[in-house]
């Protein structure tokens, strides 16, 4: 699997540790910014992930603000983007089994590195379960 990855400053702490997860779980991963912690906007780095995920069929992103809020919303309005704001295990598998999210969006602030752990791996284990969903996903994408 192939994951973009961005962030905010409030997002840039824990981005080396969720690269390490995604990397010893044999995904490719590659980071789109920013290099520091220093204030940038989170839309910015909302709107490179996304849109590299609509161009790179089959791949995935991970956005992280202090909520994830912010950048979960700014990613969304990239067409064909279905970015998920998950808190724990369960809200990230049914991003993926109901909404095929495309993009795991989580906040620094809110969310400890076991449970990003246990979030990535259930994101990244959870298979979409189209059927019913299909359609639903269909009126999302309109």
């Amino acid at each position: 699997m192939k994951f973009y990855i961005g962030t905010d400053h409030a997002g840039f702490a824990i981005k080396e540790d969720v690269k390490a997860l995604l990397k010893a779980r044999n995904c490719e991963v590659i980071d789109l910014g920013p290099d520091s912690d220093a204030r940038v906007d989170y839309p910015d780095f909302a709107r490179k992930v996304a849109k590299a995920v609509v161009q790179d069929s089959g791949s995935f992103g991970i956005v992280i603000c202090g909520t994830g809020i912010g950048i979960s919303v700014s990613a969304n309005k990239i067409t064909g983007v279905r970015a998920a704001l998950c808190h724990d295990v369960y809200t990230a598998q049914m991003s993926r089994a109901h909404n095929d999210a495309n993009i795991l969006a989580f906040g620094q602030r809110v969310v400890g590195i076991g449970v990003i752990e246990s979030m990535i791996d259930a994101f990244i284990n959870t298979p979409f379960e189209g059927g019913r969903h299909a359609t639903r996903v269909a009126k999302i994408e309109g």
